[in-house]
């Protein structure tokens, strides 16, 4: 049992070098001082003894954690404040080898820090070096480089989920052995390698879990599972202040957080990243490689085969303490989204490492009790590892780098795609967003020639990405739809073309063009009004990403808005303008102020949220609807609350409270189920419930305010629960089973089959009907959806009540099951329903998955504040 203390008195240097990779590579003498004393994995509270190599001498002017966060590392669970204290302690004490650098402040305004660690020598030359792994990367200049004496780079970086904190606990034993110990050892280390030390990838997540832990903890520990130390209240300390799952964001790189860590990523090139993790408490240890055939095809065989290398030095190390672990399984390398991942296709190694977790500081586990201070010493243990591999694989690891990006144009050339163009003419913030995302992972984007002729695409709102670039494989996947797979199980999601979660419009081009002018930094259009200040009206395009912030501060202003429910064409300027359902008009006359100041608050919301507005002076149209016909619809200043708590996805809940906190400026109330149990609701207006379940919520009283005139938003499983209880009367298709009783099939491909039946994620599309107010603002005929659940509703019997839904190929990129791609076939993604005098929507995706589906976020703001004009006779299903 691993729980059982393990007597270890000697090991010699043959003994463990038969351990790793080869006969030619022996381990260095480090591994002679790793830990001699008695492992145990139910260790309580323990000095560095513990945890130290004890034949290593430190340097007594270092300060050990305790001098600075007042307890023994693993006595309690580290706190953000503490943390970085003793990490700003040890750069000030050992100046010659660590240098602290704020990358930035998170949303709670917590700092990110940084260390980098390395020689004295090396700091002196660090932009030297710096430089060399920049041109490590530039096809151009890497020939030119000789990595004989190059230091390798190492990020280490640690609890990007802040509940699993023994990775942040870690990290103070780890940044204290590298500033204080003496010897041959570390000063080759050191002389070899230069480390990113990022002690706490979540900072807000790490404070809000800790605290959880620490208050629960008694003097006499308790193990038993089901304490209250061991079960956080919702949302838990996983996620960033927004509630991000931060190691799914390196991708669209949407929170503060990501933003920064991203820019010191490619600021150093590092060669390899840790990324230090817990998973279930009755596990043991996990690190990479992952499952093999479920490795993204992008990624170069030399990345596997560098990672098998260095898992060597882990398991040799954890084999040194007598520490269980496994290797290919479970986890996979597919997602280029998460922190183990994005380095695949950056010439780098991702490595994960899972660690059983405590969750508390002792917890009673399959295996025994299991400790906070075993579980640091685990993570400890294993940044010295990878150190140790780094420092011995380090000239592997630099021509993998340099062969990586060098070889980057053999494979455009074999590539038969040569370059996209992407962008939409009617919506430049979203065009612009997604060209900001390009270049955060320094991906060059070059303006459309002057000879360009595809209508479809402009200058000025469109930009051309080459194939034949250093980030080649990288664009690929951010680009290409995935139909084949090796596998059919999968840890994560199994699609994320951006082009199609942004919803923006976008062509492979088989034939390279003659790109134009390369983009340097992207100036993002100024607003204006056009036509000036008027006496009449101001008409709004619904088309533009930022239009429903700035309807809400002009309602929030007090002017009267009103919203086109149909389309209409009239004298602009020197011309003449269409302008579709879903435009906005801002009558001028109607308005409690004057000309003057109306205009000033028009002027303001264009400005602030980069729009066009047309000053128009006449409500006499050339086609269409007159500006003052009732087909112009009055738009309701929205009165949000949004249900949260037990039971509901926190990430759900976060992409709406950072769509509309973030990007809209729109307040919101979260209410848990108590609450909206007991106070009055007349003060809302529409209620959001995302994915989850909602067990304690009382339905009569949410079906009473729905009838009262409420907008109910539905999403995923609350769809479901909403049609389970009565408040709608969704009918859903089933599934079919994927087994039958006559099938004789073998015990242990149960995983396999099964496996295959989830709903990991994919992208369908969604053909919609583009006069209903849901659809307001899409210029295109499909919007593409993220599915990831089983809720399959039925089209409605009112054939006005579905304007979302999908045809008989809706799979646009990932993995389904037959099965389940039959149930979605032919299947509603929106249904509408009349309730009383209110409306509920019913939607059956995520319409705002991790925040940077752009292309559903209008769907979602459409249904806020148009919901109530939908007319009840087009909703209604009466049997």
């Amino acid at each position: 049992m691993l729980g059982a203390p393990i007597q270890v008195t000697s090991i010699s240097v043959l003994s463990l070098s038969s351990l790793i990779i080869s006969n030619q590579l022996l381990m260095r003498k480090f591994l002679f001082v790793l830990f001699l004393l008695p492992i145990a994995n139910c260790v309580f509270a323990q000095d560095l003894k513990y945890y130290l190599p004890d034949s290593v001498n430190y340097k007594a002017g270092i300060p050990k954690p305790k001098d600075i966060i007042y307890h023994e590392v693993g006595e309690w669970h580290i706190t953000h404040d503490r943390l970085v204290n003793y990490m700003k302690a040890i750069a000030l004490a050992a100046p010659d080898r660590v240098k602290l650098e704020t990358m930035g402040l998170t949303y709670e305004d917590r700092p990110q820090v940084l260390l980098i660690i390395t020689s004295p020598k090396n700091h002196q030359r660090l932009e030297e070096i710096r430089q060399q792994h920049v041109q490590l990367t530039d096809p151009s200049k890497s020939s030119s480089l000789s990595i004989e004496n190059m230091p390798i780079v190492v990020y280490i970086g640690h609890s990007i989920h802040g509940n699993e904190s023994s990775g942040a606990n870690a990290s103070l034993l780890t940044a204290y052995y590298l500033a204080a110990a003496e010897g041959k050892q570390i000063d080759e280390l050191l002389e070899n390698v230069v480390i990113l030390f990022d002690p706490s990838f979540n900072p807000d997540g790490l404070q809000r879990f800790s605290t959880w832990a620490n208050q629960h903890k008694s003097k006499n520990l308790v193990s038993d599972p089901n304490s209250r130390e061991f079960n956080e209240v919702w949302p838990g300390g996983r996620f960033n202040h927004y509630l991000f799952d931060l190691n799914r964001d390196w991708f669209p790189a949407l929170p503060v957080e990501s933003q920064k860590r991203l820019a010191w990523f490619h600021k150093l090139k590092p060669n390899i990243i840790t990324d230090h993790h817990e998973q279930g408490s009755n596990a043991t240890f996990f690190f990479q490689p992952g499952v093999p055939s479920r490795v993204n095809p992008l990624t170069p065989d030399k990345n596997q085969e560098l990672t098998a290398k260095l898992a060597k030095f882990h398991a040799a190390f954890l084999d040194r303490i007598g520490s269980l672990y496994f290797t290919k399984e479970n986890y996979d390398d597919f997602y280029y989204g998460k922190g183990s991942t994005y380095p695949d296709v950056q010439g780098c190694i991702g490595v994960l490492f899972e660690q059983a977790s405590s969750r508390g500081h002792l917890q009673q586990t399959s295996n025994g009790l299991l400790s906070f201070p075993f579980t640091i010493k685990n993570q400890f243990i294993t940044a010295l590892s990878t150190l140790e591999g780094a420092k011995a694989l380090r000239k592997e690891f630099l021509e993998h780098q340099r062969d990586f990006f060098k070889q980057a144009s053999s494979r455009a050339s074999a590539y038969a795609t040569k370059a996209y163009v992407f962008g939409d003419k009617n919506d430049k913030a979203k065009t612009f967003e997604f060209a900001t995302m390009l270049k955060r992972h320094q991906v060059e984007i070059n303006e459309l020639p002057d000879n360009w002729s595809d209508n479809e695409f402009q200058k000025g709102s469109a930009f051309i990405v080459s194939l034949n670039q250093p980030q080649h494989s990288l664009i690929r996947g951010i680009f290409e739809k995935t139909f084949d797979f090796k596998d059919s199980l999968f840890y994560d999601i199994t699609a994320w073309t951006m082009p199609l979660a942004f919803g923006l419009p976008f062509k492979e081009l088989t034939t390279a063009p003659t790109p134009g002018a390369k983009v340097g930094s992207l100036n993002f259009l100024k607003g204006e009004i056009a036509g000036g200040r008027s006496n009449y009206a101001y008409l709004l395009e619904w088309d533009e990403l930022y239009a429903p912030a700035a309807i809400n501060e002009i309602l929030d202003a007090g002017l009267i808005v009103k919203v086109a429910t149909n389309s209409f064409e009239m004298s602009v300027g020197n011309g003449t303008k269409k302008f579709d359902r879903g435009t906005i008009m801002i009558p001028v006359k109607l308005q409690k102020d004057n000309a003057e100041i109306v205009a000033g608050k028009m002027n303001t919301v264009a400005e602030k949220y980069r729009l066009r507005i047309y000053s128009v002076g006449t409500g006499n149209v050339n086609t269409g609807i007159d500006l003052g016909s009732s087909r112009f619809a009055v738009v309701t200043k929205p009165s949000i609350a949004m249900i949260v708590g037990p039971g509901v996805n926190a990430t759900d809940a976060g992409e709406v409270w950072h769509l509309l906190d973030q990007r809209m400026n729109i307040p919101a109330t979260h209410l848990e189920s108590s609450v909206f149990n007991r106070v009055e609701l007349n003060k809302y207006n529409t209620i959001i419930m995302v994915g989850g379940s909602y067990p304690d919520l009382n339905k009569d009283k949410l079906r009473t305010w729905v009838q009262a005139g409420g907008v109910l938003i539905l999403a995923e499983e609350a769809v479901s629960w909403a049609a389970q209880n009565g408040i709608t009367d969704i009918k859903f298709k089933r599934v079919r089973a994927a087994t039958d009783s006559t099938q004789k099939l073998t015990y242990t491909v149960r995983v396999e089959v099964d496996g295959a039946q989830q709903m990991n994620g994919a992208i369908f599309g969604a053909d919609i009907d583009n006069t209903h107010p849901l659809t307001y603002g899409y210029n295109q005929k499909t919007v593409s959806l993220f599915k990831a659940n089983k809720v399959f509703m039925e089209k409605s019997k009112n054939p006005y009540a579905t304007p979302f839904y999908y045809g008989s190929k809706p799979l646009q990129s990932g993995w389904a099951s037959k099965e389940n791609l039959d149930a979605i076939k032919n299947s509603a993604a929106v249904i509408v329903n009349t309730v009383g005098n209110g409306r509920v929507i019913n939607i059956a995706d995520n319409p705002n998955f991790r925040a940077f589906w752009l292309g559903g976020s209008k769907l979602f703001m459409n249904a806020i504040f148009f919901g109530r004009i939908i007319d009840a006779a087009s909703a209604r299903t009466d049997d």
